[in-house]
C-alpha cells in the first residue's frame, strides 16, 4: 500500500502521495505518477492501490472533462458506477496474470474547485471486492491513508509539515508489510481557484 492524504478547505485543497510503484508480479520498483490533474476544470485525481486501475480512471475521466454539459458535481456521482463497471475486467486480467485477488484493491480520491457551490470539493472511493458497490464518501475536511500513525497530529497545509506526515506514514506502512511498501518521494498537489500546483516536497524515506 502507499500514502494519499487530502486536505480540504473551501478555499484550497492538498492532496498528496508518495511515488514508489511496484510490479505485482515481479516487484520491481520504479516511481509512479499517483496523482494526476484535469487542469481545464481544476482538478485533480490520485489514488492509493492499482496504479493500472488508476490510469483507467484517469483516462475515463479526462475523456468526460471535455463535454460540453461537465461540472465536478457530476463526475463525482459517475466516478462510483463507473469503478463497479470496471471491475470485473479488472480481476479478470488479474487472474490471467496469477495476481491474487487479495491484492487487489483501490482508493481513489476525485476534488477541485466547483463552480457550482464556490469552493473546494473532494469525494473518496474504496472497492476491494466484487460482492459490494465501491464505498462513496463526500470528504469534509479530507482523510489520511494510513491514518494509525497520524492520531493526534493537527492538520497543517505547510509542506513540511505534510512531509512530515508522509514520513510517519510511510515508516508505518513499511513496518506493517515487513518490506518497501512505501517511498519514494511525496508529489503535493495544491488547488486554489483557478490555481493548481505539484510540488515535489522530498524524499519520504528520509
Amino acid at each position: 500500500m502507499s500514502i494519499l492524504n487530502v486536505l480540504l478547505a473551501p478555499d484550497q485543497m492538498l492532496v498528496a502521495v508518495d511515488t514508489l510503484a511496484e510490479d505485482a508480479l515481479t516487484r520491481r520498483v520504479s516511481s509512479g505518477a499517483k496523482l494526476l490533474l484535469i487542469p481545464q476544470h481544476n482538478l485533480v485525481l490520485a489514488c492509493r492501490g492499482s496504479a493500472q486501475f488508476f490510469l483507467r480512471i484517469y483516462e475515463l475521466s479526462l475523456q468526460a472533462s471535455f463535454r460540453a454539459d461537465f461540472n465536478l458535481e457530476q463526475l463525482m456521482a459517475e466516478l462510483g458506477l463507473v469503478v463497479d463497471q470496471l471491475w470485473p475486467a479488472y480481476v479478470e486480467a488479474a487472474d490471467q496474470a496469477g495476481i491474487p485477488r487479495t491484492s487487489l484493491h483501490t482508493e481513489l480520491v476525485l476534488g477541485g474547485w466547483s463552480p457550482r457551490n464556490e469552493r473546494m470539493m473532494a469525494t473518496a472511493y474504496a472497492k476491494s471486492d466484487s460482492t459490494g458497490k465501491t464505498v462513496v464518501q463526500a470528504l469534509v475536511g479530507g482523510l489520511a491513508s494510513p491514518g494509525d500513525p497520524l492520531r493526534g497530529r493537527t492538520d497543517s497545509f505547510r509542506t513540511e509539515d505534510v512531509l512530515e506526515a508522509g514520513r510517519l506514514q510511510a515508516a508505518y506502512l513499511n513496518a506493517e508489510a515487513g518490506r518497501l511498501v512505501a517511498g519514494g518521494h511525496l508529489l503535493v498537489a495544491k488547488l486554489s481557484q483557478g490555481r493548481a500546483e505539484i510540488v515535489d516536497a522530498g524524499p519520504v524515506l528520509a
